[in-house]
Parts: C-alpha cells; sequence; structure tokens
C-alpha cells in the first residue's frame, strides 16, 4: 500500500511545515491560475522535503555495498521537445543526492537552516526530441528516489538541518505560487537496494499531472511488467470531470486544478492535500453520510473482512465510535480529511494491533467510495469497482482518476489497492530483485 510517498520518501528525519510567503491564489470559475514566485513564496512541509545526513561526514564501519553496474534507466520522450528530467534520492548513508547530466551523483550543501538556497549545479538532464529514448545509468543503491519529468525547468532549494544534514525543497504541487508552479511536470518514484532490487511506482494521491507509463524487464525470467499510467492529456479530462461537481454540491471540486495565465490545464490535486492548505474545504462534505454510516451499524453488524488469518472481524458503532472485536482502539467519526487522506482516526497510531491495522484501511477506503449504505456494503470489501463512487458524497477525484488510468492501476488515495479477493492489482507498481532495464514514458504511454 502506498508506500513510497508516505513511508520511503519522508524516511530519514522528523519533518516541519512553513511558509515563507503566503501563497497567492488567483482564482477563477472552474480553477486557480496560477502565478510563480521567488524563493519567499515557497512552502516547506512534509510533501516537497527530502531530508538527508550531513553530506561532508566521515562515515565509519563496514563499506556500503554498490550495484555493480547501477540500474538501468530509459526515458522514452513521448512529450516533445524542451522535457526535462530530475532524480534525486537518498544514498545508502540516507545522504541527498541529485544525478547530474554526466551521470554522476551530486552531494547538494547549504549553509543556511532558514532561507532556501537555490542549487546552482547543473542538475538538468534534457530528453531527445519526440520518440527518443534517451539511457541512464543510476549508480549504486538508493532509497526515496524520485524522477521529476517537466516541460521545461524545475527549481530545487536546499536547507541545512540541525544536525548538519541537507533538506532538499522540490517544487509543491499545491503551492499555486511555487517558483516552479507554471511548469507541467509529474514524477514517479523508486528504491534501489542491492537486498529487495528495484521498487518502482505512480501515484496519484497527491496530484495528477505530467503523464508517465513505466516498464521494467528482469534478469529472473519472470516476464516483463508494465504499468501504463494515465492517459494523454489526463490532467484536462479530470479537471473537466471535476468542475461540475463544484456547483452541484457547492464544494471546491473546480479549485482543486490549477492553469497557466494562457489557460492550460497544469494539474488536479487530492481534496486531501487542497484541505492541507485550505483548512476549511470540505468541512462537512461527509458528515451527513458518515452518520448514516454510524446510525446504521449502531444497529447492525458492519463485518471488515481482514484478507487473512484474521478472518472476518465484527464492528459496531453502538457506543457512538466505531467498536471491532479485537481492535486495540475504536474509531471515532472521522472528518473530511480524514477520510481523503487515510490520517488522523485513519493514520497508524503507537499500539495499533494487527486488527486495527486490518480495520483502518478497510473502512477508509469504504468511505472514499461512499459503499457503506449499498447493498451488501455490511461486509468490506465486496463490492465490485462498478459500485464505487456511485452516490455522493464521494470522492470525486479519485473517480475521475480511475476513469483516465489506461490499465485501471495507480492510486488516488492512500489504500486504494484495498479491493475483494481476487480483483487485479490495483497499485502502480514494478518491483523485482533482478532488474534489468527500468523504462519511463515521459508524457504518456502511446
Amino acid at each position: 500500500m502506498y508506500f513510497l510517498s508516505k513511508l520511503c520518501w519522508l524516511a530519514s528525519a522528523a519533518l516541519f511545515t512553513s511558509t515563507l510567503g503566503a501563497p497567492l491564489t488567483k482564482r477563477q470559475s472552474g480553477g486557480v491560475v496560477v502565478s510563480p514566485g521567488g524563493v519567499d513564496e515557497l512552502t516547506i512541509t512534509q510533501f516537497n522535503t527530502l531530508n538527508g545526513t550531513n553530506p561532508n561526514a566521515t562515515f565509519h564501519g563496514p563499506p556500503q555495498p554498490q550495484a555493480n553496474a547501477g540500474l538501468r534507466l530509459d526515458l522514452v520522450n513521448n512529450y516533445g521537445s524542451g522535457t526535462n528530467v530530475y532524480i534525486t534520492a537518498l544514498d545508502t548513508s540516507n545522504r541527498v543526492i541529485i544525478l547530474t547530466p554526466s551521470g554522476q551523483w551530486y552531494y547538494p550543501t547549504s549553509s543556511s537552516t532558514t532561507v532556501p538556497q537555490a542549487i546552482t549545479q547543473d542538475i538538468t538532464i534534457p530528453l531527445g526530441n519526440q520518440g527518443q529514448t534517451t539511457s541512464l545509468t543510476l549508480p549504486g543503491f538508493f532509497i526515496s528516489g524520485r524522477v521529476y519529468f517537466a516541460a521545461g525547468d524545475l527549481q530545487f532549494y536546499t536547507l541545512e538541518t540541525a544536525d548538519g544534514g541537507v533538506t532538499l525543497v522540490s517544487p509543491d504541487p499545491q503551492n499555486p505560487s511555487d517558483p516552479s508552479a507554471g511548469i507541467f511536470w509529474g514524477f514517479a518514484e523508486m528504491t534501489y537496494t542491492e537486498a529487495g532490487g528495484i521498487y518502482a511506482d505512480m501515484t496519484f494521491v497527491d496530484f495528477v499531472g505530467m503523464p508517465v507509463g513505466m516498464q521494467l524487464t528482469v534478469n529472473d525470467g519472470s516476464g516483463t511488467q508494465t504499468v501504463r499510467g494515465v492517459a494523454q492529456g489526463a490532467v484536462s479530462t479530470v479537471c473537466n470531470d471535476l468542475t461540475p461537481h463544484a456547483s452541484q454540491d457547492g464544494q471546491p471540486w473546480d479549485q482543486l486544478c490549477q492553469y497557466s495565465s494562457s489557460g492550460s490545464p497544469l494539474r488536479a490535486n487530492a481534496p486531501g492535500k487542497y484541505i492541507s492548505v485550505h483548512g476549511d474545504a470540505f468541512s462537512n462534505y461527509y458528515t451527513s453520510y458518515v452518520q448514516s454510516v454510524w446510525t446504521l451499524y449502531a444497529s447492525e453488524t458492519l463485518t471488515v473482512h481482514s484478507q487473512n488469518t484474521l478472518g472476518d472481524i465484527p464492528c459496531s458503532t453502538a457506543s457512538g465510535q466505531l467498536v471491532c472485536q479485537g481492535a486495540s482502539r475504536s474509531i471515532p467519526q472521522p472528518s473530511a480529511l480524514d477520510i481523503f487522506g487515510c490520517q488522523g482516526v485513519f493514520g497508524t497510531q503507537a499500539g495499533d494491533n494487527d486488527v486495527t491495522l486490518a480495520i483502518v484501511p478497510r473502512i477508509c477506503a469504504a468511505l472514499q467510495r461512499t459503499t457503506l449504505l449499498l447493498s451488501g456494503g455490511n461486509v468490506q470489501p465486496s463490492l465490485p469497482a462498478s459500485q464505487y463512487y456511485t452516490q455522493s458524497p464521494t470522492n470525486w477525484y479519485s473517480q475521475a482518476v480511475h476513469s483516465v488510468e489506461l490499465d485501471g492501476r495507480g492510486y488516488a488515495f492512500p489504500f486504494d489497492d484495498v479491493n475483494p479477493d481476487g480483483a487485479p492489482d490495483a497499485s502502480g507498481a514494478v518491483a523485482n530483485g533482478n532488474p534489468n532495464v527500468w523504462t519511463l514514458f515521459v508524457g504518456g504511454s502511446s
């Protein structure tokens, strides 16, 4: 489930949230027009930072293992001229690294803990013309990696951490005044280790931007793995789907979409991420529905199918909270942010036992998809995907994203892989312990 964005990407240090300049939003009916600013308009959050140890420190102990030839990455340009790539990660000593056009890892530094410093080293890897393939080798092993691809130049910054390490500040898709706000971009995530090989995925939990597809060929004879991603033109389609809902239910679905000053669609942000910036957004969206769910299951049993050795877990809301047999905690009525982000009451908490860890994702997914009041919704998960998002309120962003996925794969919210037994793999991931070539189709699968 949604590993890299929530775990590996944030693996090394406690993160922080600050705003150097209040984002200036230029709103119009149907979306937000971006107005890119300077360094003073950066927002620094757990979602756009990568924290590393001191790049100049001397590390003692056994040498870190290195791949014999590194990981080969082929980048197929299906977008057009002026497309660039940026590759960031943490090395085996948890230091921030960025690949340079020469194929070497660059270790950025910073001398300020308060003012982000622009990276001046050449870290832009230009792709060839449309249809051409650029082949790279990513040296050694790394974790928490991202491959950014953009129709233009992205801006990256650094900050010094309290212990002398480096925080990499990346473009923030939620901030319409980010220095890179006017650029059409996206990313894929990857980790490459000696023990596990490669794990790479595409996710739409944060936003939908420039499409990408990917393919992994392997050396163990297990066959080629392919994830096609979203269709070309996906952002426009998603935004066209979201905009009418704003007038239908009075919620800011249209404001999830950002546009250039010329009107070109740049990205569609997830509602949970929008709430993180606009705290009052969607505040009462799920309230009546959740109350109806709580009323129903105060007198009927809600069964959570654990899909593991725990079997079926009976639950009830008779006490006013969701109480499940054997769970280490009960769950109060969730807010819209709890639901959209699968956080808060649906976040992992200290002391959660296996029963709770089975319940949380399945109930959150059921609320996202609005299936708890449907016939058969008293067993979760049990209903087919054709019954997801058929009632309002629901996560219209997720519904729109899945409508543009070419093969139905890729998370639109955390725990989006919760499905009945026998359902197709919903994750947008490829993985293998003995990879050959990882290929990204930048601009989308053809």
